[in-house]
């Protein structure tokens, strides 16, 4: 029994490995994270960069919330199943008329995950459409292999690395996924997508939030952690985060700060650059 996707959505997701847009909230609701994103940003203008930025839900409370939301977590459990770790969360925001982007990538060839039982539920909180440089995806290129990449750290690329599929792609296949405040699309980790600068005269803001079952594991040999969200985690394969009891609470600050330097030794795994500040792979196994 599907408790938020219609079978033709879960179809479409299954042949294409993208469904959108799926109505997650009301544009009020929307309208009230976009707010407390904002007002984050203002107040906390060091953690909008840089791989600082991502696992916000460890810091935050509204992030906190977002991240285990039913709407959003039943869509996402008629695709994995009823046990679900938030893996990962992502800001991405691109300014009025400006020229970041995103460059066409598979996400899973950087992520060091044992299999494809993730997805992504990317939450537009501003609208997210072709002149604002919504995603594109290349329906039924999550049946790909894995595509070599090569890092180019350009700037404007709101990626880590920069990194680009090593390969020539019909980018006439893609479809662009709009979606309105409030919508999510859904995507596979393996699907090859990228999204274009933003030339409308409004932000387009967006988080993605990456959810696995407990079955997945991280195989590079660096500890890795995740948020249970929903259901039970009987595997054990990553350490499991607490919610933060307050924003910003110091001991969820230090918590935060070890798991995403630790993050950088398979994020970075194998690129010429990296962040200069890297802890030690045992960090996430101490007090």
């Amino acid at each position: 029994m599907l408790k938020r996707l219609t079978e033709d959505q879960a179809t479409a997701y299954r042949r294409d490995g993208f469904v959108y847009p799926v109505q997650v909230m009301d544009r009020e609701a929307a309208g009230e994270f976009r707010c407390s994103l904002e007002r984050f940003e203002l107040e906390h203008p060091d953690y909008m960069s840089g791989i600082k930025g991502q696992k916000l839900h460890l810091v935050t409370t509204w992030m906190a919330e977002l991240v285990r939301h039913s709407e959003i977590l039943d869509a996402v459990e008629d695709i994995l199943g009823p046990n679900l770790l938030c893996w990962q969360t992502s800001l991405f925001i691109k300014e009025a008329r400006e020229p970041s982007f995103v460059s066409w990538h598979q996400d899973g060839n950087y992520w060091g995950l044992s299999s494809n039982d993730v997805v992504t539920a990317w939450l537009a909180l501003s609208p997210s459409t072709v002149e604002s440089g919504c995603m594109k995806m290349i329906p039924g290129s999550h049946e790909w292999r894995r595509v070599k990449h090569k890092d180019t750290f350009e700037k404007g690329n709101l990626l880590t690395r920069g990194q680009v599929m090593d390969i020539k792609l019909d980018e006439a296949k893609a479809a662009n996924l709009v979606v309105q405040p409030g919508e999510i699309s859904l995507h596979h980790v393996n699907i090859a997508h990228c999204s274009a600068p933003n030339q409308a005269d409004e932000r387009r803001i967006g988080i993605a939030m990456r959810y696995v079952t407990p079955e997945v594991k991280q195989i590079t040999g660096v500890p890795d952690s995740a948020t249970l969200v929903r259901g039970i985690d009987m595997c054990g394969n990553f350490a499991i985060e607490p919610a933060p009891a307050y924003d910003f609470a110091p001991a969820a600050m230090v918590f935060h700060e070890r798991v995403t330097n630790t993050r950088s030794n398979f994020i970075y795994k194998d690129a010429e650059q990296r962040p200069s500040i890297v802890v030690e792979t045992s960090v996430l196994n101490s007090s």
